[in-house]
């Protein structure tokens, strides 16, 4: 009797790992490169995601670089991507909230980015419904930096009418949709912005402009409710001293304090090195009455699913300033770390 070969007897349905295309790290601070690695393994809560379109951003280059491997270590090689819009191609056996054929949108969460690629394996709770009004190309740009505002804004500073917001670097990812959110939220909105951009973040829904090349808005701005700072360093510093006794300064671009350690679950000596970087800034925020709280967005569909609400509903729009082919993804990336972004720049897949 013949021996059966193994492929004789694997069931016809059975999907077959193949390779795919997908930009890769080998080691940190190493240029990213094309290569080819296996599909992604689908989870018991996973959507394996046809990629259509992959947005980029900063976070991408700070992580090819390693500067939070400490907190947020990735085993080389890796691939990186941190937003994606596509359609929904398997399902694992406990998802409920998405079937084959959906179109959806999301950022996945941190240890299982990846979207410069073909296929990504996400759990379902990282995926929203893309909004029935975008293009893909649109609303790949749309989940990490949509959310950012969303989680410093609604979460964390609780923004109500009236408050008064400055939202630093308003023509970037996050400054488009702060700006467009705190409208939303009915607080009064100032923003800097560079002197080309003077009158397109006006349009945007800015109250008050500020030409950081021709103005400190140190000068201008005072008793502010709410700062959300992507600059760090010395325009933190400066922040804090426009907030009122209450106010609040959220960074996205550090120092990371020890509330976020907690939140990691971080040892004992990272929580005392963290609260050692921040020590400084908390001080400077307590003399001036205020707080100072360290932003790391997470994913979450479902907030995702308030943000599709108001994209749909005509409350945010967004801004794609470039789109790149999917051969040229490491242009794309040198494009957004040249920090001259006016909105969002997308990677294509077709």
């Amino acid at each position: 009797m013949p021996t059966q070969t193994t492929n004789s007897i694997l069931p016809l349905d059975m999907p077959v790992a193949a390779p795919m295309k997908a930009y890769l790290v080998d080691k940190y601070k190493s240029p990213m490169k094309a290569g080819e690695v296996a599909e992604p393994t689908v989870g018991d809560r996973d959507v394996l995601v046809d990629i259509h379109a992959a947005g980029v951003n900063l976070l991408d280059a700070k992580v090819r670089d390693g500067e939070f491997k400490l907190i947020l270590p990735y085993k080389a090689p890796f691939v990186l991507g941190h937003d994606l819009a596509g359609i929904v191609t398997r399902v694992g056996s406990a998802v409920t909230r998405f079937s084959v054929g959906d179109e959806v949108y999301g950022r996945p969460r941190d240890g299982r980015i990846g979207t410069f690629a073909q296929l990504i394996a996400v759990h379902e709770d990282d995926l929203a419904t893309k909004p029935a009004s975008l293009s893909m190309t649109a609303a790949a740009s749309v989940p990490l930096v949509a959310l950012t505002a969303w989680q410093a804004l609604v979460e964390r500073a609780h923004l109500q009418p009236g408050q008064k917001v400055l939202i630093h670097a308003g023509s970037g990812g996050v400054g488009t949709y702060a700006i467009q959110l705190a409208k939303h939220l009915g607080a009064t909105v100032a923003t800097t912005t560079g002197t080309s951009n003077v009158e397109w973040v006006g349009d945007l829904g800015a109250d008050i402009v500020i030409d950081y090349r021709t103005q400190d808005f140190e000068t201008v701005l005072h008793d502010y409710d709410v700062v959300l700072d992507s600059q760090g360093k010395d325009t933190l510093a400066k922040s804090l001293r426009i907030l009122k006794p209450g106010g609040i300064a959220i960074g996205i671009a550090g120092p990371p304090d020890p509330d976020f350690a907690r939140q990691q679950g971080l040892g004992l000596p990272l929580r005392l090195v963290m609260g050692l970087l921040s020590w400084k800034t908390r001080q400077a925020a307590r003399r001036q009455g205020a707080r100072y709280s360290f932003l790391f967005m997470r994913a979450s569909g479902a907030q995702l699913d308030e943000i599709t609400k108001l994209i749909d509903s005509g409350g945010l729009r967004p801004i794609v300033d470039k789109t790149y082919p999917f051969d040229d993804a490491p242009q794309a990336l040198a494009h957004v770390e040249g920090g001259r972004t006016k909105g969002k720049v997308v990677i294509t897949m077709r």
